[in-house]
């Protein structure tokens, strides 16, 4: 037995290997150390005693018949760029990666599809298609470590969820291996196919609780001829929805991304090496991209629909060119990073309605501010879909009182009828406040899913649910 692996689990690894090679099973110290935590950090560190990787969708197969006969509890895990420690592994869980599920299909640039393996990065599949003039419409900031069977399993959104949709609306068909080791193909890459329960849909977003995609059909869009964008000062939440009113209605389908950052979180990048789009000082910025179809005609469409809401707009600054646009998001993207080294710190991702935004927030400062006089609330986000990220700072140098600030601010997510998890998903870390957001019936019928197609409960246990909720 290698040493430090528990002989729960470490015992399966003969038998492990014998289905996906020796070299593929790592034990104990082998295996390294960004399979026991999310990329970016959390409070919850793991163990990850044996780690396996299949190399084709049959191997991952097999070892989810041989765990299913022996009752041996199985973490998925991508590429690791979740929030909320939804594989992050205990002691006595097996870790399933699926990073060798690497193959890329042949892309079909009339029907405008492909199939990648669960393992393929978001940027390999992005640089894949842009060879065929063709992009992928998710996108995220984690696109380099992001895994297509991850974005499948969390339902990922990203910056473009505004002009293209959740990745829900791209997956056109799903392999899927399940709890006992079945491989089943859901659905066809068909644009209509109404023959009966459409099941993939049951998976997308189910953080592998059900079953692992083992690989996907992507649905495609043609490249932008044209891309455009503006980085604006609002006084506040009102005037940015003016302005993304105005783009909507005089720009149709051409908007991709409203993001939106508040002033503490803006100030976060004074002291970078930095070239800032605009000064701080304002309450609210806009970063706006808008994307088309008409070199000749886009640009000039889109600074008269700009000059139509001036009076809204305390500054700003408009981008025609690549490099521009460029500058802006380099400021947009920097603001996650730099916010993380205010530790300690409390991060959400959260939806709430664009209307009642404003509102929450201001509960939000108050009945933090009750407990904690210092408290800061650095907020930024997508308000094109709803989605804002918000990191409070107590001031406090522990994080001891975590579960005081997540009351707090779930609970007025839950008042402005908002959900607890806009993207990432439920996992560990926000199991305890699922029934914020979902019913009491609608956790009975998530709980009946689970014990139909994991009844043993086997995979990702507790993750989403309690574990107890997956016993019959």
């Amino acid at each position: 037995m290698t040493a430090g692996v528990p002989a729960g689990v470490g015992r399966h690894a003969p038998a492990l290997a014998g289905i996906v090679g020796h070299r593929h099973v790592l034990t104990g110290d082998e295996v390294p150390a960004r399979h026991v935590q999310d990329l970016w950090g959390s409070d919850r560190k793991g163990v990850a005693s044996v780690l396996v990787r299949p190399g084709t969708a049959e191997e991952l197969a097999g070892v989810l018949r041989y765990c299913a006969r022996h009752g041996q509890p199985v973490v998925v895990q991508g590429g690791m760029t979740g929030l909320v420690s939804g594989g992050v592994p205990g002691p006595e869980e097996l870790v399933l990666s699926t990073e060798r599920l690497r193959s890329i299909g042949q892309l079909d640039p009339a029907v405008g599809t492909v199939t990648a393996g669960a393992g393929v990065t978001l940027s390999d599949l992005q640089d894949e298609a842009a060879r065929h003039g063709l992009i992928v419409p998710i996108d995220l900031a984690s696109k380099g470590s992001a895994t297509i069977g991850g974005c499948v399993a969390t339902n990922a959104g990203g910056v473009n969820v505004v002009g293209y949709g959740m990745t829900r609306q791209h997956v056109r068909s799903l392999q899927v291996a399940l709890a006992d080791g079945r491989l089943v193909e859901l659905s066809t890459s068909l644009v209509k196919d109404n023959a009966g329960f459409d099941l993939k849909q049951l998976f997308i977003g189910s953080e592998g609780t059900l079953g692992v995609v083992t690989a996907a059909t992507i649905a495609l869009r043609p490249a932008p001829r044209t891309r455009a964008g503006a980085f604006c000062a609002v006084a506040d939440v009102a005037g940015a929805l003016e302005l993304l009113t105005a783009l909507r209605n005089e720009l149709p389908g051409m908007l991709t991304a409203f993001e939106v950052v508040w002033a503490d979180a803006y100030r976060v990048l004074e002291s970078l090496d930095l070239r800032l789009p605009l000064p701080p000082g304002y309450p609210i910025y806009v970063l706006a991209e808008v994307q088309g179809g008409r070199p000749d005609a886009d640009a000039e469409a889109f600074l008269r629909c700009l000059a139509g809401v001036e009076d809204v707009l305390l500054d700003s600054a408009v981008a025609t060119t690549a490099a521009e646009l460029g500058v802006f998001w380099q400021a947009r993207e920097r603001i996650p990073g730099e916010i993380l080294r205010m530790q300690p710190l409390f991060g959400f991702d959260v939806s709430v309605p664009a209307r009642s935004l404003q509102d929450c927030l201001e509960q939000m400062r108050a009945e933090l501010g009750a407990r904690w006089p210092q408290v800061k609330l650095l907020v930024f986000g997508h308000l094109g879909d709803d989605n804002v990220h918000i990191a409070v700072v107590t001031g406090e140098r522990t994080r001891e009182r975590k579960a005081e600030v997540e009351h707090i601010v779930y609970g007025c997510v839950a008042r402005c009828s908002g959900s607890i998890s806009a993207e990432h998903g439920i996992g560990f870390e926000k199991q305890p406040y699922l029934g914020y957001t979902r019913s009491p019936d609608e956790v009975d019928l998530m709980r009946s899913l689970k014990r139909l197609l994991d009844p043993a409960g086997i995979l990702n246990r507790g993750r989403v649910l309690p574990w107890e909720a997956s016993l019959d």
